[in-house]
């Protein structure tokens, strides 16, 4: 069973379980084939918007700004049958795999996990080792937390970011048509979008506000994705379509 949608057996990376360990890293991204929406963080908006549609969905966090992926559940269209990612940009969430900081409730203290079910994770000293000969984080491995760190800071001004536009009533509900040949009825719904007239109607503070956090210009990104909606139901076709014929 997934864990924060890609993780499967997540632990915290200790020098007394993964000491004599090492990762070898791969371009398989097998493991975000079953998700249909990525979590996104405000610095990936400009990369992002010229690929996947974002949408907000609403979690026990807050408000997340999502890339989405696929149009069905489980599925994922950016993912090839061959564990690729068939994209010119990745998610964070999904490159930071298979490392994530675990927190405790107040999200006050943070330690280092690792997903053991990732393949290149050996003892037989293939790729980066975890730990040095002082039982220190390798290299490779503090980079990684200087990653998580960097991210982790853009996931708090993000949230921000989407709990500003929630209290400023920004955010609707929306349910999008995504017809596909042998069902001309799909829509995909659950998330939300900025409302373009309630934006209009925002007195000057406010949308100051958004402006000096660069946040308005966050929205107009978000706004431009969605033209990106026609390009995912066109992979799931495209992907069908050799299966059809097939058949």
């Amino acid at each position: 069973m997934k864990q924060l949608l890609i993780y499967e057996n997540i632990k915290p990376l200790t020098q007394r379980d993964h000491g004599e360990m090492s990762l070898k890293r791969t371009n398989d991204v097998s493991f975000a084939r079953e998700t249909n929406a990525i979590p996104l963080v405000g610095s990936e908006f400009l990369p992002a918007s010229e690929e996947y549609p974002i949408v907000f969905t609403r979690t026990n966090e807050g408000v997340v700004p999502t890339a989405i992926v696929g149009i069905r559940d489980r599925e994922n269209a950016f993912v090839t049958a061959d564990g690729k990612w068939d994209a010119r940009y990745i998610p964070a969430f999904v490159r930071r795999y298979p490392f994530v900081f675990g927190t405790d409730e107040k999200a006050e203290t943070f330690t280092l996990m690792i997903d053991e079910a990732y393949p290149g994770l050996n003892k037989d000293g293939e790729g980066e080792k975890l730990f040095d000969g002082e039982g220190k984080l390798g290299p490779f491995v503090q980079q990684t937390v200087d990653f998580l760190k960097e991210y982790q800071m853009m996931y708090v001004r993000t949230r921000e970011f989407g709990d500003r536009l929630d209290k400023l009533g920004l955010l609707d509900p929306v349910e999008v048509k995504t017809p596909l040949p042998n069902d001309p009825e799909r829509k995909i719904n659950g998330f939300f979008l900025v409302n373009r007239e309630k934006l209009k109607a925002l007195k000057g503070e406010q949308l100051e506000t958004l402006l000096k956090n660069d946040e308005l210009e966050l929205i107009f990104m978000q706004m431009i994705s969605l033209r990106n909606i026609d390009k995912v139901v066109e992979r799931v076709v495209k992907a069908e379509t050799p299966a059809a014929a097939n058949a």
